[in-house]
């Protein structure tokens, strides 16, 4: 297409960036010898480097980066580009090592490489390097080894960014604060250790720095030399061990600076004077997560009219400014105060802020009712977490069409009424967790019509009635359709289950990878991602998920009162990883269709009232590691092979028919026959009916035994008392 080009003999500059080749660089390039400047950005090209690009001799700007080039780059050394003075590959996915030879380039000063898949050492680099060399940028490779000392001997050296790579060994700062051009200096994410000059150390002259990434260095202390830079944009200190206080002369020095600041994952007590308003008239990104900081909240006064990301969490701040939403930056876009011991009331004034995006107050002490501003959709809100607090009143009604919440977290409060049906009006929603709330009235199938609902969490409410079939509205094709985690447990839901509801699951339908994508949306923030998390029961313990993926599909039922058999239609939910349907009345057999769940993964059955033998089908279920059946009306012999091999006799007792490994009762020609006169507890009964079933129990024992049937009491008697001192 556009070959023609090659004809234009005296052609010296040519810029096709963003142009989209989806393949080659394209071979007629090489006829256009009297390129002085190549730049190819964005263009989709693949394959490799190719060596013919040695040929353009006058080459002195070569620009290749975004694209998905791969392979080595080992013959770039050997070509004769002895004019280029600019190279750019980064954000490719080329491989090997960096040949020494690229370093020796008579005329280069720019080489960016970063966020390839580089390796090996710089152990050979020349020393000294070129002189003119301004720009080094190897950032987000896999080069190890030690820092080659010849990078702090270039003078005119402007930027160098060795961040997120293995590089080992110790750095001294005080020889990179002798090269006076440096403005950006990126050592975050190795495993080296850098090294601080002495308090009194003499700074006759600091560069211009402006950029100072110190992650994850082994720091113990703010860097000394950092008093003396007035001019500083970024500094990134996180993830080191520096202690004690922050110091006032950070808003000061740098109140008219510094855009970003991250002090995160160090163990900061406290700011010196206690600020409850600093002073960034720039700020863009503050982090003073993960500290053991106390006192009161410091927001930032700055006259920047981007959006701002503050994240305050994991730490220990027990008071911010009153009507703080006032004195947040203009354009605030994510605001993270979670896990510290604030109190008080949401002030409505939270609701100016527009573009907010993201809101976690979770984990704190917070009270009052939530505000309605927050839910109703008048703004840019898409998270909104306030889980563990003590919010309490009921749900804002009246949201509006067009509401852009996509994660509503409420989880562990002491919200009431019901859920308002106007939360439909939230068509982007994929998660919605109110459970261990005091939420009342019948399960919310109008929930179904969210085309994105990915994560329902009721579990602990005060929700009952039965579940109903879904009634079609002919203007909607499937209900709960991208649904993968539904937790439905302890409420007071009864009645059958009906067939056909599970067969609007959809997404739990699809055999799915193992891998899979991580579920829902990711805010960038500066370097990080924020994710959905959600806590479910899974394999008998409670598991926080902070990346819940797209293959993670659970459903959990336990400790109501559903009645009838189990719905046989649970299995074509081929790509489930847990059921639960525990401490309820169900009877009949387990489906032998349950053979179809090859990525179950946990299934939990007792204390029910199921009978029958236990499908030998369910051997062919390889993924499985967690079952519990016990507790049921179950007799036979227990399939062996497979999965069923590893598990223990807890996960079949309390079944009085059942025989073979790896209970102690041997089988014989009569261990087919139904045991009679056994009856399971009702989920929700109380310690008497519990005590009642432990009794008949223990006399059904007495006739294998009077061993058995004490060992047996106790045995139940721990469970159901911790069971139910688990439910208090």
């Amino acid at each position: 297409m556009l070959s023609w080009i090659a004809r234009l003999k005296n052609l010296t500059d040519l810029k096709l960036e963003g142009f989209d080749f989806s393949g080659l660089i394209p071979w007629w390039i090489k006829n256009c010898t009297n390129l002085m400047s190549l730049e190819l950005s964005a263009c989709s090209l693949s394959g490799e480097i190719p060596t013919w690009i040695g040929n353009l001799t006058k080459l002195s700007y070569l620009d290749l980066a975004d694209n998905m080039l791969s392979g080595k780059i080992s013959n770039l050394g050997q070509m004769k580009l002895t004019k280029l003075s600019y190279l750019d590959l980064s954000y490719n996915r080329l491989s090997g090592e960096i040949p020494k030879a690229l370093f020796a380039l008579p005329s280069l000063e720019a080489l960016m490489l970063s966020s390839n898949e580089l390796c090996g050492t710089l152990k050979d680099i020349p020393n000294p390097l070129s002189s003119i060399m301004y720009s080094i940028d190897l950032s987000n490779n896999s080069l190890a080894g030690h820092i080659p000392k010849s990078f702090f001997d270039v003078t005119r050296l402007q930027q160098l960014k060795l961040d997120s790579n293995h590089f080992q060994g110790t750095v001294e700062l005080s020889l990179l604060w002798k090269l006076r051009s440096l403005y950006s200096l990126m050592f975050s994410n190795n495993m080296v250790s850098v090294k601080d000059v002495e308090d009194d150390y003499p700074f006759p002259y600091i560069g211009n720095i402006r950029e100072l990434g110190l992650a994850s260095c082994n720091l113990t202390k703010i860097p000394v030399a950092l008093r003396y830079t007035n001019e500083l944009s970024s500094l990134d200190l996180s993830n080191n061990r520096i202690d004690g206080v922050i110091p006032s002369w950070i808003w000061m020095i740098w109140k008219d600076s510094i855009y970003s600041l991250d002090l995160s994952n160090n163990m900061f007590t406290c700011l010196e004077n206690s600020p409850s308003i600093v002073h960034m008239h720039n700020l863009e990104y503050l982090n003073l997560s993960s500290n053991q900081l106390h006192g009161s909240v410091p927001t930032p006064l700055t006259a920047r009219k981007s959006g701002a990301i503050l994240d305050y969490s994991n730490n220990s701040f027990s008071s911010i400014i009153p009507d703080f939403g006032r004195y947040l930056p203009n354009n605030t876009l994510y605001l993270d105060m979670s896990r510290n011991k604030l109190s008080g009331h949401i002030p409505r004034s939270i609701c100016t802020q527009h573009d907010l995006d993201i809101l976690d107050l979770s984990y704190n002490n917070f009270s009052g009712v939530v505000p309605s501003c927050l839910m109703q959709g008048y703004n840019s809100l898409s998270t909104l977490k306030l889980r563990e607090n003590h919010f309490h009143g009921i749900l804002p009604e009246n949201i509006i069409e067009g509401c852009m919440l996509q994660t509503i977290d409420l989880n562990n409060n002491l919200i009431e009424g019901e859920i308002p049906r106007s939360l439909s009006n939230c068509q982007g929603l994929e998660l919605l967790d109110a459970g261990n709330n005091q939420i009342v009235g019948s399960f919310p199938s109008w929930l179904g019509i969210l085309p994105h609902l990915r994560v329902l969490v009721l579990r602990s409410n005060q929700l009952n009635g039965a579940i109903r079939d879904i009634k079609r509205d002919h203007t909607i094709n499937n209900y709960f359709a991208s649904l993968q985690i539904l937790d439905l447990a302890s409420n007071n839901f009864s009645g059958n289950l009906p067939k056909g509801w599970f067969n609007e699951l959809k997404a739990m339908m699809e055999n799915v990878s193992d891998k899979g994508q991580v579920l829902g949306h990711e805010t960038y923030l500066g370097a990080r991602f924020y994710q959905d998390t959600v806590t479910i029961t899974f394999k008998g313990s409670d598991l926080s998920f902070t990346k819940i993926l797209s293959t993670f599909n659970a459903i959990d039922f336990s400790n109501n009162s559903f009645d009838g058999p189990i719905p046989e239609s649970i299995g074509r939910l081929v790509s489930l990883r847990g059921l639960n349907m525990s401490y309820n009345n169900f009877m009949g057999q387990i489906p032998f269709q349950y053979r179809n769940l090859s990525q179950l993964e946990a299934m939990d059955l007792s204390w029910n009232q199921i009978t029958g033998e236990i499908p030998q089908e369910l051997t062919s279920l390889t993924s499985l590691e967690w079952l519990n059946l016990s507790y049921n009306n179950l007799y036979g012999r227990i399939p062996q092979g497979n999965q069923f091999s590893t598990f223990s006799d807890s996960s079949f007792e309390g079944n009085a028919g059942l025989c073979g490994v790896p209970l102690s009762k041997h089988c014989d020609n009569q261990s087919s026959i139904s045991p009679t006169g056994v009856a399971l507890p009702e989920s929700e009964g109380l310690w008497q009916d519990k005590l009642g079933v432990i009794l008949l129990f223990a006399f059904v024992g007495l006739g294998f035994g009077v061993g058995f049937a004490l060992s047996f009491l106790l045995r139940l008697y721990c469970r159901v008392e911790g069971w139910i001192s688990k439910q208090a």
